[in-house]
């Protein structure tokens, strides 16, 4: 009995870690990619570059501006492209729904996007010489907008967006007319202005969240500044004044990358 007791023992000693080699070894919990919220107000930077038309009508007036000079008065029309350059900053606000995010963004931007053209032609002038000719500088200085976005989910760190609004824009003109006296004596005037115009703008982006508060973006927009009109004179040693009217309607073509800071993540 006792050596029976004995063996038996001996058997289950051998048979429980045989046994726990065969039970099942439970995996840890796997580890979980924090979630991306698009919820809340972000503010950023941005840079890029603009290839913008200015699309131009020249007219010459009298000093009253009420007679046209010459009969028919469009002298010449022509556009000219304004590139350059732009920086500037936006903040905005972001509503999630599911894989859907909507929102309002605005933006500032100092821009450097200048073009120049010049016309020529010969009109008598009252009183003797004639007008040769005339130079019109223009620069689109800085321009911002008020838009809504709306755009979708690509799983959670890329958004696809629409966007459109409000722009508006300061564009300086410079205008310089040349001509000559009866007697052959160069005559020349300049006059310069600023006019800030208010329009509408569209376009779309994508943004992608690299972190969970920080995203960068690659976005265009076609913005239209409405017109502006202004008029410089001449005044020709005998009196004589003659105006040139400058008519522009500008549109923009803008091609920018940013980087934005999300201040909420809930």
């Amino acid at each position: 009995m006792k050596r029976t007791l004995i063996l038996s023992t001996l058997i289950m000693a051998g048979a429980i870690p045989a046994m726990a080699a065969d039970l099942p070894v439970k995996a840890p919990p796997p580890v979980l990619a924090p979630v991306l919220i698009w919820n809340g107000f972000y503010a950023g930077l941005n840079g890029g570059w603009s290839f913008g038309r200015s699309s131009r009508e020249l007219n010459f007036v009298s000093a009253t501006g009420a007679t046209i000079i010459p009969p028919g008065g469009v002298v010449t029309t022509g556009g000219t492209d304004l590139e350059g350059g732009l920086f500037g900053g936006q903040i905005g606000y972001n509503w999630q729904t599911a894989n859907w995010v909507l929102g309002f963004e605005t933006d500032i931007q100092w821009a450097n996007q200048r073009g120049s053209r010049a016309f020529s032609g010969v009109i008598p002038l009252a009183g003797g010489g004639v007008l040769t000719g005339a130079v019109v500088d223009q620069k689109l200085e800085w321009f911002g907008t008020f838009r809504g976005r709306g755009g979708f989910l690509v799983g959670q760190a890329a958004l696809l967006y629409v966007t459109g609004g409000l722009a508006y824009g300061s564009l300086q003109t410079d205008v310089a007319l040349a001509g000559l006296t009866a007697a052959g004596v160069p005559i020349g005037a300049t006059a310069s202005g600023d006019s800030t115009r208010v329009g509408w703008t569209i376009g779309g982006g994508l943004e992608w969240k690299f972190a969970r508060n920080w995203s960068g973006k690659l976005e265009y927009l076609y913005m239209d500044i409405g017109r502006t009109s202004g008029t410089a004179f001449l005044t020709t040693p005998a009196g004589t004044v003659i105006g040139a009217n400058v008519t522009s309607r500008v549109t923009d073509n803008i091609i920018r990358a940013g980087i934005n800071y999300q201040f909420a993540t809930y």
